[in-house]
């Protein structure tokens, strides 16, 4: 009896700590349930590095999440929604930039604020946007300067 009761206890350790764990994870992550905030639209060229739970960021400190990713058949851009804490109200005059971490960094959505006494209601579209820089492209254009001199 001794036994299957030390199994059974090691066994619900387990699975508490794997709960515990799993309950960590989507914390961190930041891919919880939540509907506070709202969302905003944009339209980009290239979207090169971003996807669905992407960081928003305004001055470097988080402020939303991408939730949304589609090809417009039409345009062939990429229609984008991020979702903005409800905290923070966004200036109608703002910008949307894919920005890059550094060289070997990842991309994240970039809200370059403007300076007007209006903000975004809920489902407004940023016009101003500016999609990703492909290194690759930088550097071949580069490489492709140098060998024509």
């Amino acid at each position: 009896m001794t036994e299957h009761t030390t199994e059974i206890l090691v066994g619900g350790a387990v699975l508490a700590a794997a709960f515990a764990f799993g309950v960590f994870t989507v914390q961190v992550a930041g891919i919880g349930v939540r509907s506070e905030g709202y969302p905003l639209t944009a339209s980009f060229r290239s979207l090169e590095g971003i996807s669905v739970g992407t960081d928003v960021r305004l001055a470097g400190v988080r402020v939303g999440t991408v939730t949304g990713v589609e090809l417009n058949p039409e345009t062939y851009r990429a229609e984008t929604v991020v979702r903005i804490n409800g905290d923070i109200k966004i200036p109608d005059d703002s910008a949307i930039v894919i920005a890059s971490e550094g060289l070997l960094g990842g991309n994240f959505v970039e809200i370059s604020p403007g300076g007007s006494p209006f903000f975004y209601e809920a489902g407004a579209e940023v016009l101003d946007t500016q999609g990703a820089v492909s290194l690759m492209s930088l550097l071949m254009k580069f490489v492709g300067g140098q060998a024509g001199q």
